[in-house]
């Protein structure tokens, strides 16, 4: 058949090698409002939920157990089961009705009847919600520092520039599991050269994430997975009990940590129970709260694929989030692996977290070129500075991140880098030379950086490890070779595991090492004129773009 032009052009188009299928529930493949979704239902008889969601108590899975035993509020989930949906949607989304009031009920919806309430949102309503329901007044961000070499110089150099950007929190992660201490340490270093107060995570393993934490080389850890179907618990050899004794390791040794679930996961997996995304990340909510976990990483993070190919799967990522919200969790959300090939889409996606604001708008902005990024890719990375300093710029948004100077740029990386450089000469790890400080320096990206001697890499973190290096060394390396600022903020990051401030739900540092989180920054939306404002100091930051030029230049 003769085809038109402007269809044949279309398919030209970027999106057109996106992946998208037709609902299909009985795999779970639905976002929401899935067929087979139980129904709303509670029942409590003598103190204890003997109903849960259509199940008798005999029927629970481990989930409906671990939810209906330490999650639910039995003095009020009969009173809020009883109240009809919608109307709990519209006191949601209701300026007038303030956060604390829809927080309080928050715990008197099960998993199914939660979903429900949502399902009567679209996607404006469900930003309304999010402005009001986040933890923290202040917006943040979050970002992924990872290469494929896995170099260490040019992970402080990175490390440090994001820093000065204006992240918050740092993850990375490892192509080659042996190199975890290494980079570790590497993105601390680097981050305290580029603000002090930053957290840092490496995102491996969790017993190795634990030891690191414990040693002083992280300061906190996401990568805690839960999932909303027994069989998937039951694959990762993982119970809600176990996750829980998990996250009071973390607690006890003063770590910040948050658990890490999303929308698909368990239709990737293949154990959805023929049950909505949306539904099973519920279940994972509910048992993130029972579990006493501060927060939660969600937006359906490494699975995005699965919802972004049906029909309202974005709008079900922003509907997690909000649920995690409603639930006083932290929420990170999402924005990081990327998922299509059309920037319209990916802007339009990361729009419902960027424009209301949540705690960290994205869980893995790539502070790296998406080559290098070791989660699979992001949806903006460091190319996309710009035109995300420019959408902050357009709609006076604080999206978390603050225009910076080249100047400023050069000389954090390379400061970065030698501090780094003492540490290993310190510690005793292969010797970072002046060559690679360099070419960190000023490099984009690791196609940019030499080679390493991965064995003696190897060896020499092995050596590290047997020796008990912890963050004390290492402080003392970096105030050794006159980095004492460096080693300042380093120290003081190690501090505040007694102190314990950080442990508070959505807590993150200024520079100066004081606490901001849900406690002493308290989100307050009431409609307009209340809660978050960008700060007339902020404004004029966020305007001075380095594109943008005075009226007397104009004419040069």
């Amino acid at each position: 058949m003769k085809r038109s032009k402007r269809f044949l052009e279309l398919e030209k188009r970027p999106i057109s090698n996106d992946g998208f299928i037709n609902e299909w529930p009985e795999a779970g493949l639905v976002a929401m409002e899935g067929p087979n979704d139980p129904k709303p239902s509670v029942r409590v008889e003598n103190g204890k939920i003997v109903e849960l969601d259509g199940k008798r108590r005999e029927e629970f899975d481990m989930l409906d157990s671990f939810i209906a035993d330490h999650t639910l509020d039995l003095d009020i989930v009969e009173d809020v089961m009883a109240q009809d949906s919608k109307e709990l949607a519209h006191k949601i989304v209701d300026i007038n009705v303030c956060r604390d009031e829809v927080k309080r009920f928050g715990l008197g919806m099960t998993p199914a009847k939660v979903v429900e309430v949502v399902g009567h949102m679209n996607v404006v309503e469900m930003m309304m919600a999010v402005q009001k329901m986040r933890a923290r007044k202040t917006p943040s961000n979050q970002c992924h520092v990872t290469n494929v070499k896995d170099h260490p110089a040019l992970l402080a150099a990175d490390a440090a520039e994001a820093a000065l950007r204006g992240f918050d929190e740092m993850e990375t992660t490892v192509g080659i599991v042996r190199y975890a201490p290494s980079n570790a340490i590497s993105i601390m270093v680097g981050s305290q050269t580029g603000r002090g107060g930053v957290l840092t995570q490496c995102a491996v393993e969790e017993a190795m994430e634990l030891e690191m934490g414990m040693r002083g080389f992280t300061a906190y850890a996401e990568t805690v997975s839960v999932y909303g179907t027994e069989q998937v618990f039951v694959d990762g050899d993982d119970t809600p009990w176990s996750k829980s004794f998990l996250a009071s390791a973390y607690a006890s040794r003063g770590l910040k940590m948050r658990y890490t679930s999303g929308t698909g996961s368990e239709a990737e997996m293949g154990f959805a129970d023929g049950k909505s995304m949306l539904y099973l990340e519920a279940r994972c909510l509910y048992m993130t709260k029972g579990a006493g976990v501060q927060g939660i990483q969600n937006g359906s993070i490494s699975c995005i694929g699965v919802p972004g190919a049906v029909p309202s799967g974005v709008r079900a990522i922003l509907a997690e989030n909000l649920i995690a919200m409603l639930l006083d969790l932290e929420c990170a959300s999402g924005n990081d692996q990327t998922f299509t090939h059309s920037s319209t889409r990916r802007t339009a996606r990361m729009l419902m977290q960027f424009l209301p604001g949540t705690d960290f708008v994205f869980s893995g902005y790539s502070a790296v070129p998406n080559y290098d990024n070791m989660f699979a890719g992001s949806t903006h990375d460091v190319d996309d500075y710009d035109d995300y300093l420019t959408l902050q710029r357009d709609l006076k948004v604080n999206g978390g991140l603050v225009p910076v100077d080249e100047e400023d740029v050069i000389k954090v990386r390379n400061k970065g880098v030698r501090a780094l450089q003492a540490v290993f000469k310190e510690i005793g790890m292969p010797d970072i030379t002046d060559e690679e400080v360099e070419a960190a320096t000023y490099a984009h990206g690791s196609k940019d950086m030499p080679d390493r001697d991965v064995r003696e890499d190897f060896r020499g973190i092995e050596e590290m490890l047997n020796k008990g290096t912890t963050g004390v060394q290492i402080v003392q390396a970096l105030a050794k070779h006159g980095f004492e600022d460096v080693a300042e903020n380093f120290f003081n990051l190690l501090k505040q595991r007694i102190a314990g401030d950080y442990l508070h739900t959505s807590a993150i540092f200024d520079e100066n090492f004081h606490a901001i989180s849900a406690v002493n920054d308290k989100n307050d939306y009431a409609g307009p004129g209340t809660g978050y404002r960008v700060s007339d100091e902020l404004w004029e930051k966020l305007k001075n773009v380095r594109f943008a030029k005075d009226i007397d230049e104009i004419g040069e």
